[in-house]
């Protein structure tokens, strides 16, 4: 079992991802879905991200910090989208993180001044063509973390959500999969080993 801190996408904390959330809890994981637009959901990426920058990048991850303040160090922090900032910055800098899952996006690691932790395994998972992930940059973090790098066809952006027009359930099912097999072997090595890296996948 693993605790889990799921960052929300730019649409905010829509019924995908908190059916998402649901999936990990059934597999007995413990999930906790912040909410850091304010109870704000928007039907568009593009509305989201204009309340994204409304709200400014620096509040965004003083909300992700706070989200995590009263919870304990040994999570695994994951996200979507816009929710891989805060997964990555909490994972990368408040210690004792079990792992990362980033979903739909990345940063790399020079964005938080501190290179990855050796003892935190990474997931990456993303389309090979998705328009809002450099897959240079994805590559580079996972070579740096010794991490799993997951492609998956197409250009699908927030393909694991229902709720979004990218919506693949064939791609989301995989994803689940990979995930929940990732997070059980997490739970095994707990954060103070690797998990033995899957390497790049397509």
């Amino acid at each position: 079992m693993n605790e889990i801190l799921l960052f929300h996408h730019g649409q905010g904390l829509t019924d995908g991802v908190l059916a998402f959330a649901e999936t990990l809890r059934s597999a007995g994981h413990v999930v906790h879905t912040p909410d850091y637009y304010d109870g704000k959901v928007f039907a568009t990426l593009d509305e989201g991200v204009a309340y994204r920058d409304e709200i400014g990048i620096p509040e965004l991850a003083n909300r992700a910090v706070a989200a995590a303040q009263s919870l304990p160090t040994d999570l695994v922090y994951a996200g979507f989208s816009l929710g891989t900032g805060p997964a990555q910055l909490l994972a990368q800098t408040r210690p004792g993180a079990r792992g990362a899952l980033l979903m739909s996006g990345c940063l790399p690691a020079a964005a938080f001044e501190t290179p990855w932790p050796t003892d935190v395994p990474l997931a990456v998972h993303t389309t090979d063509h998705d328009p809002w992930v450099d897959l240079d940059v994805a590559r580079g973090l996972v070579d740096e973390a010794g991490g799993r790098l997951e492609l998956y066809p197409g250009s699908a952006h927030l393909f694991a959500d229902p709720t979004n027009a990218d919506h693949d359930a064939a791609l989301a099912a995989r994803l689940e999969v990979s995930v929940l097999e990732w997070l059980g072997r997490v739970a095994q090595t707990g954060s103070a080993a690797r998990v033995e890296p899957a390497g790049l996948r397509s």
